[in-house]
């Protein structure tokens, strides 16, 4: 045997026992080389593999193979403190990284770390680690209000960063770009990122002046611009929409369905201009209901590979922002030729469904077809039809009132059968918040979510699983929305939770389904703790996502799964239009099915990135906007609802579901201790009680638009029951309650909103719940009727806020 094949079979050996260490006798053995004349070149072999470095030697003298650790790389969450955490693993605890060894890495960058201290086994603690390298920088660009000043001899200025992660640092602005005007929001590059030698400084030059920090629409413009989202159309895709037919031509209809003579009717929120969806329904003469669900057909007019189509993709979704829209077409596609309105002929992609006396769709047919909407109604035009039978309303629409009674039979059916099922229905309520001609909020109000509302979403959902199901039996590549079975441990720790409150969760946990959570809801109805235990259910649950996979809907309780019906803004379902489209031109066989396998994962890994990207670009403007509302309002007292309860103080939510912070260093009536178990602060001396879903009356004491913070004390805390529970004295947050003088509530806060103290497997979604202001679950579903514009998503378990 070669010296080589010899080193590699002793190799071999030890990296497929890796973690057992050998003498060189035992080695041999192994081996089957008992004879002497093998042992010499054994151990030869051995040496030699030691100084190359792939064994080494034990304290016991024995050999072991060196096992390069793979490198681990996450997202690094900072803290304006120094330290910070990286997520690596979506089932394991985030990794905690001392200011020693962040290698001055910045919130939300990739990073490469190598473990320094393992996790303990049966502790909370996880693991400790050091940054090794940063992969990639999350800032590439910044947004902020430009200050013109001398800054040494190298800068013209300083920019005031307007996202709260990045405002402990510095920025200095080069002369190599734009030179602004004082109090001008820019954008600039980054050329320079913090170092030992300046670690809290940044460098770049400024690329675009966005306007003036007062001018009315900045404020959102400068979010936009912060989260990189697409919002001015080029030239090419404005030429390409502008020679867009406004209307149907006679030789786009052939070949397609002519149902323009049945009475399609769209049901939309008053404001919305973009009508992508026509219903109709009528019953059979076998006792079963149709029901007609037509989308625009965007597809006809967008086609692959045009500018449209690129910059569609590109922005993946449009972005629904306050006072405006970030369209993912042009308005001449998304208002005119693709909108059904009302008394125009428009091409559809239709799906009609034969619905039996249970709710069940029995038959269905999908096609393509030219339609024609017989009237635009609201939902509240409806509401007063089919809620209040309003006299009026119905003398109005009286050709259409049997239909619309009809159409709200068959939503109960099927709202009876998703029940019957395990479909989780998440009541929390929405806000839309009203602003002057200059953007100013003046009023935030509750919206109500009616009987049309509900119908109209569970005719989406009906369309949006048949179309599923159809093609997921067809054994064809396809686009899926996806729910995944939430995580056992989370579930574990829900559960938990739960039975803390003497709330039981009936069924196997190990094997969780939507039914169980379902029946948690139901016991909870109405009582004080439905709103907690809603929050922490969503908190247990995965994000929804885009998939070539169909892996189900769990909180819809459903099988199959897609998003069909909203093509004018968002792009995956116009990926599905186009599947459909290419399996009825092309057939199913295997050239067919080639052409989509390796497109479909890159769509959907896409989309639901730049769908991530408009939900933290809405809850930014959406916390930015509260904040400025509730700066009106500084030294009123408000009734609100504990929303969590951390170590450092207790969220709180108003009925107008704006949120803020109490924060520990203002509850000055008493010494209060967390009780993790509990999920609740309680008062050493006076045994005060604060826990999820207590009703409370807090004082606003601080607001900030621009870090998107409300702070409030609480009124009068004698009035807080008391509890006989017990919290053991702990010394690490000793000093945290009255004694914790001298220090800023605002920095107090932004101390803990990074995820500070959390280093256990729940400190995951803890630090997002801060980062994201009780907001981390919008994409289970993203499936509230939404009201921008025809925003809807259709997809049952609705975002939380």
């Amino acid at each position: 045997m070669t010296t080589n094949n010899l080193k590699e079979k002793i190799l071999t050996h030890l990296t497929d026992n890796a973690g057992v260490s050998y003498s060189a006798e035992k080695l041999a053995h192994q081996l089957g080389m008992d004879d002497a004349e093998h042992f010499t070149p054994i151990v030869q072999s051995l040496a030699q593999l030691e100084r190359e470095k792939k064994v080494q030697v034990t304290d016991r003298g024995e050999f072991e193979a060196v096992i390069k650790q793979q490198p681990l790389i996450g997202t690094f969450h900072g803290n304006d403190k120094g330290f910070g955490f990286v997520d690596y693993d979506p089932d394991l605890p985030d990794m905690y990284i001392n200011p020693d060894h962040t290698l001055h890495a910045l919130n939300g960058d990739q990073v490469e770390v190598k473990v320094l201290r393992p996790a303990k086994a049966g502790s909370d603690q996880g693991p400790e680690g050091q940054v090794t390298r940063i992969v990639e920088h999350k800032y590439e660009n910044v947004v902020g209000e430009f200050k013109q000043e001398t800054v040494g001899d190298d800068y013209i200025g300083e920019i005031l960063l307007k996202d709260k992660k990045l405002s402990q640092y510095h920025f200095y602005v080069t002369d190599k770009g734009l030179k602004p005007l004082d109090g001008q929001v820019v954008t600039a590059t980054v050329e320079t990122y913090p170092s030992d030698e300046a670690p809290e400084v940044m460098t770049g030059a400024v690329t675009e002046v966005i306007g003036d920090k007062d001018e009315p629409g900045i404020d959102i413009m400068s979010v936009i611009y912060a989260h990189d989202v697409p919002h001015e159309f080029p030239k090419e895709v404005m030429d390409q929409a502008n020679k867009i037919p406004l209307h149907v031509l006679p030789e786009e209809k052939k070949g397609r369905v002519d149902i323009t003579d049945q009475p399609l009717v769209t049901i939309d929120a008053i404001e919305s201009k973009d009508l992508d969806d026509a219903v109709v329904a009528w019953k059979m003469d076998n006792g079963h209901y149709h029901l007609g669900v037509h989308i625009a057909d965007v597809t006809h007019y967008v086609k692959p590979g045009t500018p449209l189509d690129q910059e569609a993709f590109k922005r993946g979704t449009s972005v629904y922002l306050t006072d405006r829209v970030v369209p993912m077409l042009p308005k001449r596609l998304s208002n005119g030729i693709c909108s059904l309105n009302p008394g125009e002929e428009r091409l559809a992609m239709s799906c009609e469904m034969e619905i039996d006396e249970q709710g069940k769709i029995v038959n269905h047919r999908i096609f393509q077809s030219v339609m024609k909407s017989h009237a635009r109604m609201t939902y509240k035009a409806v509401n007063k039809i089919l809620e209040s039978h309003d006299a009026k309303t119905m003398k109005q629409y009286e050709d259409l009132v049997p239909m619309f009674e009809t159409m709200g039979e068959i939503h109960k059916l099927l709202l009876k059968n998703r029940k019957k099922r395990g479909a989780i229905d998440f009541e929390a309520p929405e806000a839309k918040i009203i602003v002057d001609e200059k953007g100013h909020p003046t009023d935030i109000q509750l919206r109500d979510r009616g009987l049309s509302e509900r119908m109209i979403e569970s005719f989406m959902l009906a369309a949006n699983e048949t179309v599923a199901e159809h093609y997921f039996k067809e054994r064809v590549p396809f686009l899926y929305r996806i729910h995944e079975t939430p995580d056992s441990d989370r579930i574990k720790s829900f559960v938990d939770f739960l039975a803390v409150f003497g709330i039981d969760v009936h069924g196997d946990i190990k094997n969780v389904k939507p039914g169980m959570l379902q029946k948690v809801l139901k016991d909870v109805a109405g009582t004080p703790e439905e709103q907690m235990v809603q929050v922490m259910m969503l908190r247990s649950m995965q994000q929804a996502k885009y998939s070539d996979e169909e892996l189900g809907h769990f909180g819809l309780g459903a099988k199959y799964y897609t998003h069909f019906t909203s093509p004018i803004r968002r792009y995956p379902d116009d990926t599905v239009h186009r599947l459909i489209k290419w399996y009825e031109e092309h057939g199913k066989n295997e050239p067919a099915k080639d052409h989509w396998r390796d497109k479909l994962p890159e769509i959907a890994e896409h989309t639901s990135v730049t769908e991530r990207r408009g939900i933290d670009t809405e809850r930014d403007v959406d916390s930015m906007k509260k904040a400025e509302y509730m700066e009106d309002h500084v030294g009123e007292t408000f009734d609100a609802v504990v929303s969590s309860v951390m170590k450092f103080g207790l969220f709180v939510e108003l009925p107008n579901t704006v949120e803020g912070l109490v924060h520990i260093s203002v509850m000055k009536d008493d010494y209060y201790e967390y009780s993790e178990k509990h999920m609740a602060l309680i008062g050493r001396t006076s045994h005060r009680i604060f826990q999820m879903g207590q009703p409370i009356k807090v004082k606003l004491v601080r607001a900030d638009k621009d870090l998107r913070e409300v702070d409030f004390e609480i009124v009068n805390p004698e009035e807080a029951p008391k509890t006989k529970i017990r919290v053991p004295h702990n010394d690490e947050y000793r000093g945290r309650g009255r004694g914790r003088k001298g220090r800023t509530n605002n920095n107090s806060r932004r101390e803990n909103n990074n995820g500070n103290h959390y280093r256990n497997t729940q400190g995951k979604w803890r630090r997002t719940h801060q980062e994201n202001g009780h907001q981390n679950n919008r994409q289970i579903n993203r499936g509230q009727t939404r009201h921008h514009n025809n925003s809807r998503d259709h997809e049952g378990v609705r975002r939380h806020h």
